[in-house]
């Protein structure tokens, strides 16, 4: 018996064929997840759950390129298939490839912290992203060079567009790997307080072409990545302790003995103070001023938060003005000496 000139036979065999890979599909996934289930580790659990879908397509594509073999086709037809079932297989390849990147993002901080520092999430994602486009294409490439077509001549004009469109957006570019510096540097994050000679202000987002950054007017300054990467950089929320330097101006009516007593009060009073640190700190009798002596107070806070910093120096301020009070002493202020000369009377 015969069906459209072929044998009804050959179709019967490559239909029972196909069924039967089927079947053995379900066997298949159904047996995995119970060897998985006995291992300790989850990991081979969520690999298979990723290329779940890829590997069940893969027993389709299998099935079909051996039933037909049992099939009595023409040429034509058979170099058809024989291209489908092909493309097939590149697909199941690139497809579980991109599967297992997927499966590799999720787990991607578990697996940066094994060999240091945290990678930037920006980054990772940029580098994922990249790395799945790169796949795709390769993929897309294989399936064209598997039905005939040309590529190189492709690849050729593309990499013409390519250096066209590099040449046009040679400012993004430069965004771009201005990024890619900063991801890798660090030399901010989110949250940060940071000053350059453009702008100073809080970090909000660092993106793949530029950073956003809230100034302490609650404006609003968008920075090209490029720019930032080749700016000094000043992070001030990275200070292990904030400074506070001055000098304190006495009359010159304090005496000499009053000026040490008043040096010594400041010291004892930094060095018992709880939010002062203690490994720098210098307070000395500096100089004879235009109108005052002058203390010269260099300390550093433990705190580097401003609004708490604010609060300890003003603490320590009420207290350094208290010891002046209690020594019998005042601040000077500028002033100047007129002597008139009248003959022999001087007159001040």
């Amino acid at each position: 018996m015969e069906f459209f000139g072929k044998q009804i036979d050959s179709y019967i065999y490559a239909i029972l064929v196909f069924t039967f890979f089927q079947v053995s599909r379900v066997i298949f996934r159904k047996v995995m997840y119970k060897l998985v289930e006995k291992t300790s580790n989850q990991y081979d659990d969520e690999i298979l759950e990723a290329i779940k879908k890829p590997i069940d397509f893969l027993f389709i594509v299998i099935g079909a390129k051996i039933a037909k073999l049992f099939l009595i086709l023409n040429t034509d037809i058979n170099i058809i298939l024989d291209k489908i079932i092909s493309t097939g297989f590149i697909i199941v390849l690139f497809w579980i490839f991109v599967e297992l990147l997927n499966y590799f993002t999720i787990h991607l901080d578990k697996v940066t912290n094994k060999f240091g520092d945290k990678i930037s999430t920006e980054v990772a994602n940029f580098l994922i992203k990249s790395v799945r486009l790169f796949i795709i294409a390769i993929g897309v490439f294989s399936v064209l060079q598997e039905w005939g077509y040309n590529i190189s001549g492709f690849l050729a004009s593309l990499g013409l567009v390519g250096m066209a469109f590099a040449l046009a957006a040679k400012d993004t570019a430069a965004n771009l790997f201005g990024s890619l510096v900063i991801f890798t540097d660090k030399p901010f994050k989110v949250g940060e307080w940071i000053k350059t000679p453009d702008v100073e202000g809080t970090i909000e987002s660092i993106g793949i072409r530029s950073t956003k950054v809230r100034t302490f007017a609650q404006a609003q300054v968008t920075v090209p990545n490029a720019s930032l990467a080749n700016s000094a950089i000043l992070n001030w929320s990275r200070m292990g302790k904030r400074r506070v330097k001055m000098n304190i101006g006495l009359t010159y009516d304090t005496k000499g003995e009053v000026v040490q007593k008043i040096v010594a009060d400041i010291k004892a009073m930094l060095k018992n103070h709880k939010d002062i640190d203690q490994d720098t700190m210098h307070i000395y009798f500096s100089a004879f001023g235009d109108s005052s002596l002058n203390i010269f107070c260099y300390y550093f806070t433990k705190t580097t938060n401003w609004g708490e910093f604010m609060k300890v120096r003003e603490d320590t301020y009420f207290k350094i003005m208290k010891i002046v009070e209690q020594n019998g002493s005042d601040f000077a202020f500028p002033t100047q000496t007129l002597h008139i000369e009248n003959g022999s009377d001087t007159v001040e």
